[in-house]
């Protein structure tokens, strides 16, 4: 969106009822219940870039898509009205422009506005926000931060030191930082990696590239297909939209449940269904226990998409291959691996993962003392042991990110409302009688991939009992988030020190 055709805002407050930090999925879903739950409340949406969409708007590599069904990855009030179920990002940032302008959030957002730092008082009950725009340094307060901006840095990807890398004469990409003018039509090109973006880069680039290989150490768990729901697009025909969006959306989060389920319960049975899959797709001639089966159970990493099996038609063709072994060093002219074989490139692409943060790379403190979450607990995944008016959006690993940031924000009303009804000004999560010396998990069980478990001894930890725990599966968060009492012991809400210390 062009300067010239943004609205902005003509008289910024300096302060508001809610700041939301970031104005992608999580944060469209933040404004919309917050305009919905809370009329009374007024807000502000913080975004360090220049447009909405977050995730969908910063990358820009060929192919680039969801690899959840957009029932279930839009949102619970915004039907999905595309043929397409697994689509682009230009259909996504359409369906965002459009939620965006129908429900009219844009008004509150305040683009170029980064959050370096945010700092709580206990005796005003408020937050102090310092941002970097570009006309310089400001603040805003506010009395509740709402922390939507993901899990990963928007600076710059993971990028792994490998040997001999300042010796190739070509190019060297990372999905994160993709350049406009990136020509690799007529160029070999290999892609450093196994997950999402590398399956969706792979065949993508196979189009016009001369060949694309897909350099993987170890594989990982795919999937094909079809990038359409029949089911969706008949019930839209014969119900309105609502209705038929709602019941997808229903079924969709049940299947999405049950495999899940599966693999925790029977992972032998869901790896046979799909390496037979695989080998469908790649013919019983095609080596798939090297390069398709992974050492682990599925959903221990995340599952892979392949829409209308793409990647395999790419194999097939011979525009692509994928190989499994280990950097030895790159070359002047591509990657000599551990086996001897020499793969020539003129183009690299390290799709080695994202670069994970904690609530957006800002500094928090409270009262004063910088906030270590490492040593905190999780209330409820959203949440942290005696960090006060402080709610943060972590959608899910293993399905679709909206279903969990729509409950979050429906959770964040509810406590703003109660709040106003018990004339309170601050809520936090207290630890009570002997959960302190629970003994602690990580963030995130029983899933142990890279950008994960990278990041996992900065995130705050589970306890062994609710509410202090992430159970990362939809029917749970249902119970412990959208049906529990807010007021449930351990959130407590009391008056700023300079009110009458009246506690609820």
């Amino acid at each position: 969106m062009s300067d010239a055709t943004r609205p902005r805002i003509q008289t910024a407050p300096s302060h508001v009822d809610v700041a939301v930090i970031g104005a992608g999925i999580s944060g469209i879903s933040a404004a919309y219940h917050l305009q919905t739950m809370c009329p009374d409340r007024t807000f502000t949406i913080v975004e360090a870039r220049d447009d909405i969409g977050g995730t969908w708007d910063l990358f820009r590599y060929p192919g680039v898509r969801s690899d959840s069904d957009m029932h279930t990855l839009g949102f619970s009030f915004k039907p999905w009205r595309a043929e397409k179920s697994i689509a682009d990002a230009e259909s996504i940032m359409a369906y965002l422009r459009e939620t965006v302008a129908e429900y009219d959030i844009e008004r509150h957002i305040r683009f170029g506005h980064r959050m370096r730092a945010a700092a709580w008082d206990s005796h005003t009950a408020r937050w102090t926000l310092t941002l970097d725009t570009p006309d310089g340094e400001t603040t805003l307060s506010a009395n509740f931060v709402f922390m939507c901006a993901g899990y990963y840095s928007y600076r710059g990807g993971h990028n792994p030191e490998f040997p001999g890398r300042e010796r190739f004469t070509g190019q060297v990409v990372h999905p994160q930082a993709w350049p406009d003018d990136l020509d690799y039509a007529n160029k070999r090109v290999v892609v450093i990696g196994s997950g999402a973006t590398a399956v969706t880069l792979v065949p993508a680039m196979a189009k016009t590239a001369t060949h694309v290989t897909m350099l993987q150490r170890s594989p990982t768990w795919v999937v094909a297909r079809p990038d359409t729901d029949r089911f969706a697009n008949t019930l839209r025909r014969v119900l309105p939209d609502r209705v038929a969006y709602a019941i997808t959306r229903r079924k969709n989060t049940l299947q999405q449940q049950l495999v899940y389920r599966k693999t925790r319960t029977d992972p032998d049975k869901v790896k046979s269904l799909l390496l037979k899959g695989v080998r469908a797709g790649l013919g019983d001639d095609y080596d798939v226990d090297t390069h398709f089966t992974p050492s682990y159970n599925p959903w221990d990493q995340r599952l892979c998409l392949i829409p209308n099996g793409d990647l395999f038609r790419a194999i097939r063709s011979g525009s692509a291959e994928v190989v499994t072994d280990t950097i030895t060093t790159f070359t002047e002219t591509g990657i000599e691996l551990a086996s001897g074989r020499h793969l020539d490139a003129d183009i690299i692409v390290t799709a080695t993962g994202l670069q994970l943060v904690t609530l957006g790379e800002a500094e928090i403190t409270v009262d004063g003392h910088e906030v270590d979450f490492s040593s905190t607990f999780t209330y409820k995944g959203l949440a942290y042991s005696d960090v006060p008016n402080l709610v943060s959006t972590f959608g899910y690993i293993n399905a679709s990110w909206t279903l969990r940031a729509d409950l979050t924000s429906d959770y964040v009303c509810r406590v703003l409302n109660h709040m106003r009804d018990t004339d309170t000004d601050i809520a936090v999560p207290r630890l009570v009688d002997d959960e302190r010396a629970m003994t602690p998990r990580p963030w995130i069980d029983d899933f142990s991939a890279g950008y994960i478990t990278r990041i996992l001894p900065v995130l705050p930890k589970q306890g062994d009992r609710a509410p202090w725990v992430n159970p990362q599966v939809l029917s749970a968060d249902r119970r412990l988030i959208a049906r529990a009492d807010v007021d449930d012991g351990h959130m407590t809400f009391t008056r700023a020190l300079d009110r009458a210390p009246v506690s609820v």
